[in-house]
C-alpha cells in the first residue's frame, strides 16, 4: 500500500464513515455509557458459572479451601457487577423510551440514583436464586447422563456438551428476564447461541431434567413452555406459526406464539413445531423431520412418513 496515496484517501473515507452515522441514525452509540457492554455481561456470566460449576468453571479451587469464602467473595463481585450493569441497562432503555423499558418503570426519581437502587434491588434478589437455579442445574446434568449412553460421566457433560452449556446460560439468564431487565439477558443467551449453536430466548419457560442432546440447530422461541424431563434433540425448532401485525403494518409484540411441550416429551432431529396454541401432549414422542402446526396428544407417536419408524 502506497502510505502518501493512503492517507488522504483513508482521511476521505473516514468523514464518509461519521457522516452515515448522522445519516443513518440509530446504528450509532459513540459515546452512550449506558449502553450494555457485551464484554462485562459475559464475563458475568463467567463467573456466575464458576459459582453454579466450582472447580468445572473459573480454574482449580484448591482441596482444602474454604468454599463458604470463596463463594462469599465471587458474590460481592458479582452482585457489585450486576447492580451496576443492570442500573445502565435500565436507565438507557428508559431514556430510549424502547420496548424494553415498558416492562419496567423506575420507583421514584428517575435519576441515576433510582436506577441505582433498582440495580442492587434486583442484584440482591437475582443472586438469591442461584441455589435454586443450581438444583436445576444438577437436574440437567442427571437428565443429560441418563438420557445419553455416550456419556463417560457428568464430568464430561457439564465440561463438553454443548446443549449442557446452552441449557446453563438459559437457566441464568431467565431470571433476569423474569423481573423485566432489559438487554442483559439476551446478550448472555446470544452469547452461549454463538458458542453452541443452541438458540434459547432468556424468556422460554423450562421445566426441570431438560435435555438437548448433541445441540447444534436447536431454536426455542420466547414464549415456549417446557415441562418436566424433556429431551430435545439437534435441528429442533419451537417456534412461532404466524406474526400477528397491527393496524398499521408493524409486528404486534406480545402473547403466546411459540409452542408447549408437557411433561416427558421426546423431539427427535429436525422436527419443527409451531404456533402458540400448539400443545405437545405428555408423553409424547415426535420423530425426526416432523413437521407440527397443531396439537399432538399425550401419548403420541408421530413420524415424518407414513411407513417410517421410531427408535425405540
Amino acid at each position: 500500500m502506497d502510505t502518501q496515496d493512503w492517507g488522504p484517501r483513508r482521511d476521505d473515507l473516514a468523514r464518509a464513515i461519521v457522516a452515515s452515522y448522522a445519516g443513518f441514525g440509530g446504528v450509532n452509540r459513540a459515546g452512550e455509557k449506558d449502553l450494555p457492554s457485551q464484554a462485562r455481561i459475559e464475563e458475568i456470566v463467567r463467573q456466575l458459572l464458576t459459582v453454579i460449576f466450582p472447580g468445572y468453571h473459573g480454574g482449580h479451587v484448591p482441596a482444602g479451601a474454604d468454599l463458604a469464602v470463596l463463594v462469599a467473595a465471587r458474590l460481592d463481585t458479582l452482585g457489585l457487577e450486576l447492580a451496576d450493569v443492570t442500573a445502565r441497562a435500565l436507565r438507557f432503555c428508559y431514556r430510549e423510551r424502547c420496548h424494553c423499558a415498558k416492562l419496567w418503570t423506575p420507583e421514584g426519581d428517575e435519576g441515576a440514583e433510582g436506577f441505582a437502587r433498582a440495580g442492587e434491588r434486583i442484584a440482591r434478589e437475582y443472586l438469591g436464586q442461584l441455589p435454586a437455579v443450581r438444583a436445576l442445574l444438577a437436574g440437567d446434568v442427571e437428565a443429560a447422563f441418563n438420557g445419553d449412553p455416550a456419556a463417560v460421566s457428568r464430568d464430561e457433560i457439564i465440561l463438553c456438551y454443548p446443549g449442557a452449556f446452552a441449557g446453563a446460560v438459559h437457566r441464568l439468564a431467565h431470571p433476569l428476564h423474569e423481573a423485566g431487565v432489559p438487554l442483559i439477558p439476551r446478550i448472555m443467551s446470544e452469547w452461549a447461541h454463538g458458542r453452541t449453536g443452541v438458540d434459547i430466548h432468556p424468556g422460554a419457560r423450562i421445566g426441570p431434567g431438560f435435555f438437548i442432546d448433541h445441540g447444534t440447530g436447536v431454536v426455542i422461541g420466547e414464549t415456549t413452555v417446557i415441562g418436566a424431563n424433556v429431551k430435545l434433540y439437534q435441528g429442533v425448532t419451537l417456534g412461532a406459526l404466524s406474526f400477528p401485525r397491527n393496524p398499521d403494518g408493524s409486528i404486534a409484540r406480545g402473547g403466546k406464539r411459540h409452542p408447549t411441550i408437557e411433561d416427558d416429551v421426546t423431539i427427535y432431529a429436525n422436527a419443527t413445531i409451531l404456533g402458540g396454541r400448539t400443545v405437545i401432549g405428555r408423553g409424547a414422542v415426535i420423530g425426526g423431520g416432523c413437521w407440527i402446526t397443531s396439537s399432538v396428544p399425550p401419548g403420541a407417536r408421530l413420524v415424518s412418513q407414513a411407513d417410517g419408524a421410531l427408535p425405540d
